[in-house]
């Protein structure tokens, strides 16, 4: 893609912020630090600072606008920047803020893959809570900046926290289906022809990424990454521009609205989606639920509608503070309801331990060679959209997007990303990622201080040590998890038409554009298309049967084939020269109404 093809737009660079902590190197830095603290523990500034937490706290209700009554907008907080000195009272609030917005995105893929497995409540819990641990842990690796030789770092610097990419949630529908398929997870068919998935543990450690993306073909693929951080930034810039990442990242978030938030909000997605006649999920979510019902009832319907509205109106009339956590409200408001209804399985909470840690559960560490080439890809998407989702970090956090600086922020934030896939799969975690949701609360708040990052990884960790939390998670109904999901997906999708919007789409970016979505659209709206490519294939050996199965596996997941075909494309297809584009983008402007009266 020509430099001339992308929009790319500055921050202007804002003075070093002042701070009254002690300088590493001054003399008596050991006195000056006590002095600093005492400070900051015995004085009102110390405590709350200038923040105003009443705009934080105050709702945006239609009689209190206040540019409604003719008066001036309050001013807004101060900006506080990444070393800047932060009150210990804004550091909690911000730090809350900073994990209850991100919270919906980390418990959701360990309920979906627990689901997709069938797992009992005990690890499906277990899950829950080992996610909240390592993403706290890995998202203090990635705000550090650690120096590792010449200008190589590790972590970004900035207020970037992580999370289980969706990409693993994507390509883990059809990995799972494979895996299903060959006969690695168990399965019933019933008389009627309805297949019933039986429980399978072990397909958590064959492929530790999408919850069934091994933690062996996990801790192989991370590699990948890692060797990608020491490729030159603006060489990665260049094979991955905006039409590639914007349309991976869309692709991410359509295909699972359409696989897991739309078939949650009608009532489950474990399979009595397809109205079998008989069995454990012939009604949905089973029929061991407190109320099952068949799949698109009203009642579910209204549930997770319930929940959708929940978030559009805290949008509208919520304060600052519940903007950010949005999606909490909603799952809040829909638990509330459907509890007070009858519909929430509280077993899982009774069941859950008040306190839990990393390793308490285990799996078989195994390699699952069809899913290796699909992890490959996923790890490549990551690597995209680490370079996206840092790039808007450094934008909202007001400091340079271009320079070399910026490249030594990119440079350390995929390798932080690289090695967190590699521990996450030490953790029994799906590989984790840098987690753009986070840069709205910088927005809003106004505080892009790493203080207030390291308190929401605090808050992560103690969510997921306390056990009881993950039960309380894992007992949300699933037209109300739907409801909340379906809404957080398409801010994926969303999130990739705001990257494509950097491209000027001429006609050579518009042609691959098309060509990527023909693909992956296409995938996305028949998924067994290319199921059935090689059934006539005669006895193969097991190699090259896993080839054929890992070759399906990327064919049939619909951001892998449109990120393929997009990279290609850009790579092999003319630039267009800079007067070509220009010649394009002029239209003639023609007065029809006056050439009339001539």
């Amino acid at each position: 893609m020509s430099v001339h093809s992308i929009v790319k737009s500055q921050p202007a660079p804002i003075p070093s912020p002042d701070s009254t902590r002690p300088p590493a190197t001054a003399p008596g830095r050991l006195r000056s630090g006590a002095s600093y603290v005492y400070r900051k523990l015995t004085t009102k500034h110390g405590w709350v600072g200038d923040y105003d937490y009443a705009w934080l706290c105050t709702p945006t209700l239609p009689f209190t606008l206040p540019h409604q009554r003719g008066k001036p907008r309050k001013s807004m907080p101060p900006f506080y920047a990444l070393e800047s000195e932060l009150p210990i009272l804004l550091s909690l609030t911000s730090g809350l803020q900073h994990a209850l917005a991100m919270l919906a995105g980390l418990i959701t893929p360990p309920i979906i893959f627990a689901s997709a497995l069938n797992l009992d409540s005990a690890t499906s819990a277990y899950m829950i809570s080992a996610s909240l641990i390592g993403c706290g842990i890995l998202s203090l690796v990635q705000m550090s900046h650690i120096r590792l030789f010449k200008n190589y770092y590790l972590g970004t610097g900035l207020l970037s926290v992580v999370g289980t990419s969706f990409a693993t949630l994507s390509t883990a529908d059809a990995i799972f289906s494979a895996m299903y398929a060959d006969g690695t997870c168990p399965s019933t068919t019933a008389a009627d022809g309805t297949v019933t998935r039986g429980p399978c543990p072990d397909a958590y450690g064959k492929m530790l990424v999408a919850h069934a993306t091994s933690a062996g073909t996990s801790l192989i693929c991370s590699f990948l990454e890692i060797f990608m951080s020491f490729v030159p930034p603006r060489t990665l810039q260049r094979i991955f521009p905006p039409m590639v990442t914007g349309t991976v990242i869309l692709m991410i978030g359509a295909s699972l609205i359409g696989s897991s938030g739309i078939l949650n909000w009608g009532g489950g997605s474990g399979g009595c989606q397809d109205f079998p006649t008989s069995g454990f999920f012939q009604l949905c979510p089973d029929i061991a639920a407190p109320r099952p019902l068949p799949w698109g009832s009203p009642e579910f319907i209204g549930l997770g509608f319930l929940s959708f509205v929940s978030i559009l109106l805290t949008e509208l009339f919520g304060s600052p503070f519940l903007k950010n956590i949005s999606i909490i409200v909603g799952l809040a408001v829909g638990c509330i309801v459907a509890g007070a209804a009858g519909y929430i399985d509280g077993s899982s909470i009774t069941t859950a331990p008040a306190i839990t840690f990393l390793w308490v559960h285990t799996f078989k560490i195994s390699v699952y060679p069809p899913a290796i080439l699909p992890m490959l890809a996923v790890y490549i998407s990551l690597a995209m959209e680490a370079i996206g989702d840092i790039t808007a970090s450094a934008e909202v956090s007001r400091v340079a997007v271009d320079g070399v600086e910026f490249d030594e922020r990119i440079q350390g934030g995929v390798l932080s990303d690289g090695l967190g896939g590699f521990i996450s799969a030490l953790f029994t975690v799906a590989p984790l990622s840098i987690f753009a949701q986070n840069n709205g609360v910088i927005a809003v708040t106004r505080c892009a201080n790493r203080t207030a990052g390291q308190f929401c990884c605090g808050f992560l960790i103690l969510f997921g040590v306390l056990g009881k939390i993950s039960g309380v998670f894992l007992a949300i109904p699933n037209p109300v998890l739907g409801g909340v999901t379906t809404f957080l997906f398409a801010s994926v999708a969303t999130s990739g038409v705001r990257v494509l919007a950097y491209t000027r789409f001429t006609r050579r970016d518009r042609f691959v554009l098309a060509a990527a979505l023909s693909f992956g659209v296409g995938d996305l709206l028949a998924p067994n298309v290319f199921t059935h490519l090689f059934d006539r294939v005669k006895n193969p050996n097991s190699g090259l049967a896993g080839f054929l199965s890992s070759i399906t596996i990327v064919l049939s997941t619909p951001f892998l084939i449109a990120g393929i075909v997009a990279v290609v494309l850009n790579l092999i297809l003319p630039q267009e020269d800079v007067e070509e584009e220009e010649e394009e983008d002029a239209v003639e402007i023609v007065d029809v109404e006056a050439k009339s009266h001539k």
